[in-house]
């Protein structure tokens, strides 16, 4: 017997079979000029404050203000990415278990100035290839 499939239903069970590996390989950040940053190129900072791995964020109220968290995109996260959920429910994107933030007074794309800021603040580096 011969088994007759469009080229069609092909790419689309192949679309479907890749759409669950398609953030995983694709990671949520970037690495520019030695440092993680945003879709919009603002640096990506972690708090000394926050345990790696406790799920939990201890920047809030006028914390979070100053230091906007990075939302978690949908879907599952592939190491070293991860999700913290917020007092408020809503979800945070962690680097490592640590949660990640940009910083209110960055206002250009590389800007790093929260780098250091109370000693407890510190820009995501990424080592050179």
């Amino acid at each position: 017997m011969i088994l007759r499939v469009s080229f069609a239903a092909v790419l689309a069970a192949l679309a479907l079979f890749l759409s669950g590996f398609a953030f995983a390989d694709a990671p949520p950040l970037k690495a520019a000029n030695g440092m993680l940053v945003d879709s919009a190129g603002m640096a990506v900072y972690t708090y000394d404050k926050d345990e790696a791995g406790s799920g939990k964020s201890n920047c809030v109220g006028v914390c979070a203000r100053n230091w906007p968290p990075v939302k978690a995109p949908a879907g599952t996260l592939a190491e070293p990415w991860s999700i913290v959920t917020r007092e408020d429910g809503s979800k945070q994107l962690a680097h490592r278990g640590k949660p990640l933030y940009t910083f209110i007074k960055d206002k250009n794309a590389g800007d790093k100035t929260g780098d250091g800021v109370g000693g407890a603040w510190h820009v995501v580096e990424v080592p050179a290839r």
